[in-house]
């Protein structure tokens, strides 16, 4: 199982990018949990200044605006 930690302040694009994450990891068959963090000292503690960011087994993977449907795919199966 892979730990998703979705960083941000519980803005549109946070949402949607957890949602993107969800909906990929199902089409792949990729077990998944997915945590929402919202504070602001935990997400600094990552080195994220643009949100949302992405944290894939405590590895920071993308920070600032949506990620690429692509990237999701390559994330997940790594």
């Amino acid at each position: 199982m892979k730990t998703i930690k979705v960083l941000g302040p519980g803005c549109k694009r946070c949402q949607t990018t957890a949602d993107m994450l969800r909906t990929e990891a199902d089409r792949l068959g990729v077990d998944v949990q997915i945590e929402k963090i919202t504070d602001y000292a935990v997400i600094a503690g990552y080195g994220v200044v643009s949100t949302p960011g992405i944290v894939i087994d405590e590895t920071l993977v993308h920070a600032g605006g949506l990620p690429k449907p692509e990237e999701l795919a390559k994330w997940l199966t790594a």
